[in-house]
Formats: C-alpha cells, sequence, structure tokens
C-alpha cells in the first residue's frame, strides 16, 4: 500500500513533467535564441564597417571668402554632410589646428594650387579621403594639386597597423587580470586590487615596448607617454570588472565582459578613429574603455596629448568607478561575515 511520501514523490514529479517543455520546444527554443544572438553579433561587430565614413569630419581651409564659399558649396554638393568647413586666415594657422586636432585635414587654395594638408597620424583612412576630396577639387578647377602629410605615421608602419590592432588586446588586457589575480588573492582584495594595478603598468610599458621597438609604430620618444595611456586604458578596463565581480558576482562580471567585448571592442574605432564610425555608435565606443584608451594612445604616440583629455577624463571615471564598486563589494562582504559571525555565535 503506497505511503503519504510515495504518493507526494509521485505527485512532484508529475507536475515536474508538466512543467518541463516536449524536447522538440526545447530544440526550437535554444535555435531561435542563438539565431538572435548570432544576428545580433553581426551587426555589431559588421554593421559599423559597412556604415563608416566621412560625417560632420572637421576641415579647415585657407582661401579667400569667395573661394571658400566655394568649397562649402561644392564639398556639399559632392558629399553632404561629409565635412564642416572652418576657415584660416593663413597656412601656419591650418598647419596648427591639424596638430591641435581641431580639424582633420585642410586645403591651401588659390588660383593655381590645392596644396592638401593631411594627418595620417590621426586616421590614414580619413588621410587618404581627404586627400581624394582635395584631387577633386583641383580637377574641377584645373589646378595642381600637391600634399602635405602634417602629421605623418612612422615609416616603419606607414598604415598605422600597430595602434589600429589594440582593441582586443586591450580588452583581453582588461579582463584577464580581473580574473586572474581576484581567484589567486581570494582571501585579499588588497592583493587582487595591487595585482591588478601592477599588471596595468607592466601591461602599458609591454605594449609601448612593442609597439616602439618590435613594430616601429611609434618613435622611442613616445614610448613613455604611450605607457602611461594604455596603463591607463588597461586599469580603465580591469578595476570596474573587478569590481563588478566583488559586488555581484559572477554574473556581474559577467554582463561587464560582455559588454567590453562585443560592444566596447566592435565600436572602439581605434584604426580609424571614433569620427569614421556611424555617429551614435562612435560616441557610445568612445565612452567605453577600449575606445577611449585608443583615442588616448594615438593622442600620446603622434600629437604630443592634443585632442587626448576627453578621452583621459573617460578612462578616470572608469577607473574611480571600479575603485567605488570593489568598496562597496569588500563592504558588503564585510557585513555579509559579520551577521554570518553573530548567527554562529547565537
Amino acid at each position: 500500500m503506497p505511503t503519504t511520501t510515495d504518493s507526494t514523490a509521485a505527485e512532484t514529479a508529475a507536475a515536474s513533467a508538466r512543467r518541463t517543455p516536449p524536447r522538440w520546444a526545447m530544440l526550437a527554443g535554444l535555435t531561435a535564441g542563438l539565431g538572435v544572438i548570432l544576428v545580433v553579433l553581426l551587426l555589431v561587430f559588421i554593421m559599423p564597417s559597412l556604415k563608416s565614413g566621412p560625417r560632420d569630419l572637421p576641415l579647415g581651409v585657407v582661401g579667400s571668402p569667395a573661394v571658400i564659399e566655394q568649397v562649402d558649396a561644392g564639398l556639399d554638393a559632392a558629399a553632404s554632410g561629409a565635412y564642416t568647413i572652418e576657415a584660416y586666415d593663413a597656412e601656419d594657422d591650418l598647419r596648427a589646428a591639424i596638430e591641435q586636432r581641431d580639424v582633420v585635414g585642410g586645403f591651401v587654395i588659390d588660383q593655381e594650387r590645392v596644396h592638401v594638408l593631411v594627418a595620417s597620424a590621426g586616421s590614414a583612412v580619413i588621410s587618404a579621403t581627404v586627400t581624394a576630396t582635395g584631387e577633386a577639387l583641383a580637377e574641377g578647377t584645373g589646378a595642381d594639386v600637391t600634399v602635405t602629410d602634417v602629421v605623418p605615421l612612422p615609416a616603419s608602419d606607414p598604415s598605422g597597423i600597430g595602434i589600429g590592432g589594440l582593441a582586443f588586446p586591450l580588452v583581453f588586457g582588461g579582463i584577464v587580470p580581473a580574473v586572474a589575480f581576484r581567484k589567486v588573492f581570494a582571501k585579499s582584495l588588497p592583493w587582487a586590487i595591487a595585482g591588478i594595478v601592477t599588471f596595468s603598468v607592466v601591461g602599458g610599458l609591454a605594449v609601448a615596448a612593442v609597439l616602439a621597438f618590435l613594430f616601429g609604430s611609434i618613435e622611442t620618444a613616445a614610448f613613455w607617454p604611450v605607457a602611461a595611456a594604455m596603463t591607463l586604458g588597461i586599469a580603465g578596463l580591469a578595476l570596474p570588472l573587478a569590481g563588478l565581480q566583488e559586488l555581484f558576482g559572477g554574473k556581474g562580471f559577467t554582463i561587464g565582459a560582455m559588454l567590453m567585448m562585443f560592444v566596447g571592442n566592435p565600436l572602439a574605432g581605434i584604426s580609424t578613429t571614433g569620427a569614421w564610425l556611424p555617429q551614435g555608435l562612435g560616441l557610445i565606443g568612445q565612452l567605453l574603455p577600449p575606445g577611449a584608451s585608443g583615442t588616448l594612445v594615438r593622442s600620446a604616440a603622434y600629437f604630443g596629448w592634443a585632442g587626448g583629455a576627453a578621452a583621459a577624463l573617460t578612462l578616470a571615471v572608469w577607473v574611480l568607478a571600479g575603485v567605488l564598486l570593489l568598496t562597496l563589494g569588500a563592504l558588503r562582504s564585510r557585513r555579509k561575515s559579520a551577521a554570518t559571525a553573530v548567527a554562529a555565535t547565537a
């Protein structure tokens, strides 16, 4: 004769069977979910490249008022929304503006010549686009064309591949130490933080050394500025991830790491700069550590920190956010330990 316990167990098993969906439904649901994730990843990684191009790029022009007005109208007709025109009185003023990253390039125009000024160190893609635009202007007027690279890339890396490939190493350099040092120093949060900070410094030095001495992507004089920029970039990634893990556990870390890997990485715009990406996506990328780090490294490497203030501030905010999350997580752990000790005593 069945007992009450046997009856309860049978009812529980029956209820569980009713709650479990059919296997065909589980297969269909899982397939659909993974398909959606795949489509989202394709959009995130490919759409920025497909939709990239010149949009409101600041371009300087030296010439008479009539010439500047003519250039503005011609550019608007040929590539509406691609450029915004800034007028300068002399070529030296335009050169200074390019070096300070106020404009991406420009033209010095007179009746016989179009002198194109670019900065390939700012972005080889943008530099090529400005050059092509200047050549098109000259062709329309029959003027001669000369091109000057005001801030060139090093001869050993003329396409800027070295700095352009920093996105994934930056993300890796932020995720790995956040996991590794917290695991090794599981019982000592201060030592884990010390490990992350130490790795950030060592990682910054290592990346700068590779770029300067192995790839030739930066001049040796830029070694320390690039090392400092990379240190801040790695810390701006690793400390917030460690803080999310400390405060919210594995789920918090996973969400943060996925954000950096699948949003921050493709929207960083390191090889082309964020100005080349679609406007909204470019802004999002620059607000995340990978994009801000790429901008700061390029500024430190080639422009004497010009144009890097916003990126440095963004990374500093991420570092402070990481410290705040770590502090809150430590306080939470301390309260939990105290409550456990009180319960055990009681």
